[in-house]
């Protein structure tokens, strides 16, 4: 196996344990989309705040 296989697996099962883990919770699906772009936006943030940070270093 070569490692985008290896990282394909992780990721998939990474994804069904965050899955299980909100159908269990019975979320609604309204919730669910609320909560999704929430940290989206997050990960967005942190995101453009390094590389902001990169840009102003020179890198």
């Amino acid at each position: 196996m070569n490692d985008t296989t290896v990282q394909l697996i992780s990721f998939a099962g990474a994804f069904a344990l965050v899955l299980s883990a909100l159908v269990s919770r019975r979320i609604k699906f309204a919730d669910g989309v609320k909560m999704a772009l929430a940290w989206a936006a997050i990960f967005g943030v942190v995101f453009l705040a390094i590389w902001t940070f990169q840009m102003a270093r020179g890198g």
